[in-house]
């Protein structure tokens, strides 16, 4: 034990063993619908269900083992929600590629990432984002987890502008990622999210599971976050909302699943992989500007987490910006967590799934104390455990994890205190790279609408040249890639 403390300078962190263990298993349990949703999206692409199933659960495990241990950060990846969106239904069914060819693309995506991070192209964004930004990121990054535990919680439901009711959420992610959008359904007349009725059973499970952390919170309860959890579940069994008769062990659903696995891992190496996606130049142009958005998405979308994550929390010090800023090689955490980020998607593309991640849920594991990489390492051992304990973890209900989610954003919000809001031209980036997050179900897109209205307003007042060179090179980007996403 004294080896694990050390490595993981616990002391240093102000935790300890007990919190790191708590830690992993929330930021587990926030993030564990994505080995059931992930299958679910890439399968209708063609690949085999149990296959991903299994990818995707080692895709996680790798990446979030490596980035523990390497970095020392307590932050747990997986195939990304809304990436997995954009492969399925924009990269194999609107342009036509293969999935062996959409694999391939995510494949050269996190080369391309890892290659951003090691020529610091990655670091010199982070510092050059204004401070009243970075604020607003993690602001949003509050709204945004907030929303989700909303949703998930079941607290919502969307009507047409005619008033009839879409849909009622019901902590299915799958209703958050048909078309890379959030709602399964447009209607002409409009979708417009209302408070549900409260005749939904796991409606008012939610309530009272947001009741019990927030009191636990109060009183400063050790390990309040994942007895809320655990206390949301068991009411949840009570009152028959999980049915435990749904718990089935096939014998053979393993055996399968491995079978299925060898579909798919490594087939980007075949002749169906890379030089299917290069055999045809004329096809080269649309290639080159897919691999753009997946990797465009996939950076700024890790950026934003770790911002808003992590200055907030402490997990990257005022010594780790120093050393981020001034530094050369992987001095530091954020270095090293950046890198950590990028061989996560080679990771996954090699097993075979979409763009693996770092996870905004893993800021549920950092609410219940999680400072160092020991958190990642337990989450990682978890994913590995799940293969075998699916049929029981899928029995987690999404209004169980909700609380934690919601409780979360609520520490997270409180950033927009440190922003002068008296201050138009300060204010308005802020108020659209927060709200945006929340309102667009994207943290890149937040980033970019906060990015592109500092451009406009320092060119207004004429000082386009206290804009850092690197922002404005991101806000021709953004601006590219709005137009790439509309041809494609």
């Amino acid at each position: 034990m004294d080896t694990i403390r050390n490595y993981f300078k616990f002391s240093e962190n102000n935790t300890d063993l007990g919190t790191e263990i708590q830690a992993g298993i929330t930021t587990f349990l926030a993030m564990s619908y994505i080995m059931f949703v992930n299958p679910a999206i890439l399968s209708q692409a063609g690949m085999p269900a149990q296959g991903v199933f299994l990818a995707t659960i080692f895709a996680a495990a790798v990446s979030t083992l490596f980035i523990g241990l390497f970095a020392n950060v307590p932050y747990a990846l997986a195939p990304g929600m809304g990436l997995n969106a954009f492969f399925t239904y924009t990269v194999v069914f609107a342009l036509g590629f293969t999935w062996q060819e959409a694999l391939s693309m995510v494949f050269i995506c996190g080369i391309l990432n890892v290659l951003i991070t090691i020529t610091k192209v990655r670091k010199l964004l982070i510092v050059s984002i204004p401070a009243f930004l970075q604020h607003a990121i993690s602001a949003g990054i509050g709204i945004f987890i907030g929303y989700i535990g909303l949703k998930n919680a079941g607290l919502l439901q969307f009507t047409s502008g005619a008033g009839t009711i879409i849909s009622v959420n019901n902590g299915d992610p799958m209703a958050e990622t048909i078309s890379g959008g959030v709602f399964s359904v447009v209607t002409d007349g409009g979708i417009v999210p209302e408070l549900v009725n409260f005749t939904q059973p796991g409606a008012l499970i939610a309530v009272v599971g947001i009741i019990v952390t927030i009191i636990l919170m109060m009183r400063k309860s050790k390990g309040a976050i994942l007895i809320g959890i655990a206390v949301t579940t068991v009411l949840a069994f009570l009152t028959n909302v999980v049915d435990l008769g749904q718990v089935s062990f096939a014998d053979n659903s393993l055996s399968s699943a491995f079978a299925d696995l060898g579909q798919i891992f490594g087939v980007i190496f075949t002749s169906a992989g890379i030089p299917s996606l290069f055999g045809d130049v004329t096809r080269l142009p649309i290639v080159l500007m897919t691999i753009f958005a997946f990797s465009l998405s996939d950076v700024f979308d890790t950026i934003g987490t770790f911002i808003g994550t992590g200055l907030r929390s402490g997990i990257f010090s005022k010594a780790d910006q120093l050393a981020l800023e001034s530094g050369s090689g992987f001095t530091s955490k954020m270095d090293k967590a950046l890198f950590g980020d990028s061989v996560g998607t080679i990771f996954g593309a090699i097993l075979g799934t979409s763009n693996t991640t770092t996870f905004v849920e893993s800021s549920a594991g950092i609410g219940a104390g999680g400072r160092t990489g020991f958190t990642s390492v337990v989450t990682a051992l978890c994913f590995i455990l799940s293969a075998f304990l699916s049929p029981i973890i899928s029995l987690i209900p999404a209004q169980a994890t909700a609380p934690a989610l919601i409780i979360v954003g609520i520490l997270m919000v409180s950033s927009l205190s440190d922003i002068d809001w008296s201050n138009f031209e300060d204010a308005v980036p802020a108020f659209f790279a927060s709200v945006f997050m929340g309102l667009t179900y994207s943290i890149s897109n937040g980033i970019a609408a906060g990015f592109i209205l500092y451009g406009i307003i320092k060119t207004a007042k004429g000082q386009a040249k206290e804009v850092h060179p690197i922002i404005w090179v991101s806000i021709v980007l953004f601006i590219i890639n709005f137009i790439v996403l509309a041809i494609i």
